[in-house]
């Protein structure tokens, strides 16, 4: 099911997918990542704020279930160890490395609170979770973390101004090598790492763990840009029952990697093109596609009008649009705005 966005011209068509050209995979970004240098460590509190200065980075491994109380998962351990990777605006970026018990994968993700998490008189309060994944494979770099992709402040100008929810930012790597025609595609590829298990399942599971969160999944969103837009609109297509809301930037919906080879049937079970067809995942979404480049435009649009219910679409054309990380963040106001209208905000009993 489709719905068009109000601001999109295009016409959509309902022409056969074309595949992405390879280009396309890596996101516009040169990388240039700052890296991880610890200034300082933190862990989250039993309310899941963020407290005292131990050492090391940790490897926590998801831990005990939450305890819904109401509306709220008040977290139950055990804490990861965040180590302070950067400052912004609006608050510190921390990373950890997180061993999946259900994928047995261990990767970095990076973590970012609002700074209402940390006010006393949210002290009862869940908020509501957003993932985001970096385009190109995000080795060594991450867009959303290293000030490329600066959604953390755009987020909290927007809470002042009563536009956005105050989101929990998670930002996991995707990724072990910089070979895009090895990729992982944010999947689990026989004989390689169970990826799509960690980052659906592994990775709920440690912000449970940790923090204070919306009961259900009503107030779970995924976004990306580029690969990361197929990670995302693969992951919510697969799993519903995590996310609600998923906003794809200018992606790519067939799985190219060539781990695949040899394993038609797995690839096709994580084939976005096959997925949006099947009419099982009620998640909404909002998908962009960069006006300046019409191979893109035309796949995306093709993709979008092969949506089945109870799965809705918009779809928005970025006048002038490139695929580059600069065009990137020109998007981030109004996806924070769409996620805000279609997840729940921050609860409390």
């Amino acid at each position: 099911m489709l719905r068009q966005s109000s601001r999109s011209r295009a016409v959509l068509s309902g022409a056969a997918v074309l595949a992405l050209a390879a280009s396309l995979a890596a996101c516009g970004s040169s990388g240039g990542g700052k890296g991880d240098s610890a200034k300082a460590d933190a862990t989250p509190s039993a309310t899941g704020g963020v407290t005292g200065t131990p050492t090391g980075t940790g490897t926590p491994g998801g831990g005990a279930p939450a305890v819904a109380v109401g509306k709220v998962l008040m977290p139950t351990g055990p804490n990861a160890s965040l180590v302070k990777a950067r400052d912004t605006a609006a608050g510190p970026i921390f990373v950890t490395t997180v061993t999946g018990a259900k994928s047995g994968v261990s990767g970095k993700v990076w973590v970012w609170l609002p700074p209402e998490y940390n006010d006393p008189k949210y002290a009862k309060t869940g908020f509501p979770v957003l993932t985001l994944f970096a385009g190109g494979q995000s080795n060594g770099y991450n867009t959303w973390t290293d000030n490329q992709l600066p959604i953390q402040e755009e987020n909290e100008q927007l809470v002042k101004e009563g536009k956005a929810h105050p989101f929990i930012m998670i930002m996991p790597v995707q990724n072990f090598n910089g070979d895009e025609k090895n990729a992982l595609d944010c999947s689990d590829i026989p004989g390689q790492p169970k990826m799509g298990t960690w980052m659906a399942e592994d990775i709920p599971d440690f912000v449970r763990a940790n923090f204070r969160t919306v009961q259900g999944r009503d107030g779970w969103g995924v976004m990306g840009a580029s690969t990361g837009g197929f990670c995302s609109a693969k992951l919510a297509l697969q799993h519903p029952e995590v996310y609600k809301a998923a906003v794809p930037i200018d992606g790519y919906f067939i799985p190219d990697s060539l781990l695949w080879k040899g394993h038609d049937a797995e690839r096709a079970a994580n084939n976005p093109d096959v997925l949006v067809t099947q009419g099982k995942a009620d998640v909404k979404m909002y998908v962009t596609a960069g006006g300046a480049n019409p191979y893109e435009t035309k796949v995306v649009k093709s993709w979008v009008g092969k949506a089945v219910a109870p799965t809705t679409i918009e779809y928005y054309e970025q006048p002038g649009g490139k695929h580059l990380t600069s065009d990137f963040k020109k998007m981030i106001p109004d996806t924070l705005v769409w996620l805000t209208k279609n997840l729940a905000g921050p609860a409390a009993d």
